[in-house]
C-alpha cells in the first residue's frame, strides 16, 4: 500500500508541473493500480515465475507510474521517464536499485536535414513485439505469454530510417537481452532488426529479431530470435491480431545444438459503443527444454491461455479493466486446492489514468 500510496503522490505532482509547460518540452503521466485474485492462492502471494505484470495475488498494487519528460526541437530529441511499481521489481529483477527505476532515458539526433533518419541512443521501449509495459495500449490487460518472456525495453543505439509513410526500418546494437547493465566478461554486443510496413491505415506488418546473448564469454550460447506480427483494423470497431515468435539458443558453447521456444498467440478486440471495449485472446506457449521459462518436469513449459476482457472507458484519460484468465499446462506446474495442478485460474482488474501536456 505505500507503493501505491507513494505513486498516485508523485503522478499528482507531475501532473501538477506539466500543466505550466509549453513546447517543445512534453509530460506524460501514467499510472496503473491493479488488483488480482489466483484461485491457486499462491502462499508467497506472487504469480507464477514466467508473469512479469501484476505480479501480486490478493492485494491492491500499483503496477506501474511513471512520469515522461520529453523534448524535441528541429533535430534533437531527449526522453527521461523514471518509474515505480511491481513492473520495475519484476522486470528489472536482475539490475542494480538505482537502476530498477529507469522506464526511458534516451537521447537522439536526425542525421540527415531531408530524411527521417534517426540516431538514439539509451534506455528505450523494445523493439520486438506489439505489446507494451503501458497497459491501457495493449488490446487485453495482462500481457501474454510471448510478450511476458520477450523484452519490454533495451539498452544500446538504434538507426531508424523511414523510407515513407509506408516503410519504417531500424538497426539496433544492444547490451543484451532486455539489460541496462553490461554484464561482466561478456565482450559481444546484441544486435537486431525490424521492418515494419503499414500498406494502409487499417493493416499493419512487422518483423523483429534479436542475435546476441547475455553469457559471459566462457560459457558463451548465442540467442536467435524472431518475432512476427499483423494487425488489422477490419471495421472501426473491430482490430484482429495476430503474432508468432520463435526463438533458437545454443546448449553450450560452440553447440551446434539448439535449444527452441515459440509461441502463437491470436487477439480479437471490438468496440460495441464508445464507452465500452471487449477482448479475447488464445495463446500458446512451448520451451520444453527450458531455454527461458524452467519447469523441471518431463515436457517442460507447454502451456494454453484463454483470457477474456471487459474494458469501462470513463473518459479519454481513464479505463476501468477487468479479465478472466486460464492456463493450461501438458504437466502439473501449478497449484490449485494445494495440490499440483496442469491448470491455473485467475481474475484481475485494473485501473490505468494517463495525462499528457
Amino acid at each position: 500500500m505505500k507503493l501505491l500510496i507513494t505513486g498516485l503522490i508523485s503522478f499528482i505532482v507531475a501532473t501538477a508541473t506539466a500543466q505550466d509547460t509549453i513546447r517543445p518540452f512534453s509530460f506524460f503521466g501514467y499510472a496503473e493500480v491493479y488488483y488480482g485474485y489466483d484461485f491457486g492462492k499462491p502462499a508467497t502471494n506472487t504469480r507464477p515465475s514466467f508473469l512479469y505484470n501484476y505480479t501480486h495475488h490478493n492485494q491492491v498494487n500499483a503496477n506501474l507510474v511513471f512520469l515522461k519528460f520529453g523534448y524535441a526541437k528541429n533535430r534533437f530529441r531527449f526522453n527521461m521517464a523514471p518509474m515505480l511499481g511491481t513492473y520495475s521489481q519484476s522486470n528489472l529483477a536482475e539490475e542494480p536499485f538505482y537502476l530498477r527505476q529507469i522506464f526511458e532515458a534516451n537521447i537522439g539526433g536526425k542525421l540527415l536535414k531531408k530524411k527521417e533518419l534517426w540516431l538514439d541512443a539509451g534506455v528505450f521501449p523494445s523493439h520486438i513485439g506489439f505489446e507494451s509495459a503501458i497497459g491501457k495500449d495493449c488490446p487485453t490487460l495482462s500481457r501474454s505469454m510471448l510478450a511476458e518472456n520477450s523484452p519490454y525495453f533495451e539498452t544500446g543505439i538504434k538507426l531508424t530510417y523511414q523510407h515513407n509513410p509506408k516503410w519504417t526500418f531500424t538497426v539496433l546494437v544492444l547490451n543484451g537481452w532486455q539489460k541496462i547493465r553490461w554484464i561482466k566478461g561478456k565482450t559481444l554486443p546484441s544486435f537486431g532488426a525490424q521492418i515494419v510496413y503499414q500498406p494502409t491505415d487499417k493493416l499493419l506488418f512487422n518483423y523483429s529479431n534479436f542475435i546476441g546473448t547475455d553469457n559471459p564469454d566462457s560459457i558463451r550460447r548465442m540467442r536467435y530470435f524472431h518475432n512476427l506480427y499483423a494487425v488489422w483494423s477490419a471495421h472501426p470497431q473491430l482490430t484482429l491480431t495476430a503474432g508468432f515468435d520463435i526463438g533458437t539458443e545454443q546448449k553450450a558453447k560452440y553447440s551446434a545444438a539448439y535449444n527452441v521456444w515459440y509461441s502463437p498467440v491470436f487477439i480479437v478486440a471490438y468496440k460495441p459503443i464508445s464507452k465500452l471495449a471487449v477482448a479475447a485472446r488464445y495463446e500458446f506457449y512451448s520451451d520444453k527444454n527450458g531455454a527461458l521459462i524452467k519447469t523441471g518436469t518431463l515436457n517442460g513449459f507447454q502451456t494454453h491461455g484463454v483470457s477474456v476482457n471487459l474494458d469501462y472507458i470513463i473518459c479519454s484519460k481513464i479505463v476501468w479493466r477487468v479479465e478472466g484468465k486460464i492456463l493450461n499446462s501438458r504437466d502439473k506446474i501449478f497449484i490449485y486446492k494445494e495440490r499440483e495442478s496442469r491448470n491455473n485460474y485467475s481474475i484481475l482488474t485494473s485501473m490505468a489514468i494517463s495525462l499528457s501536456k
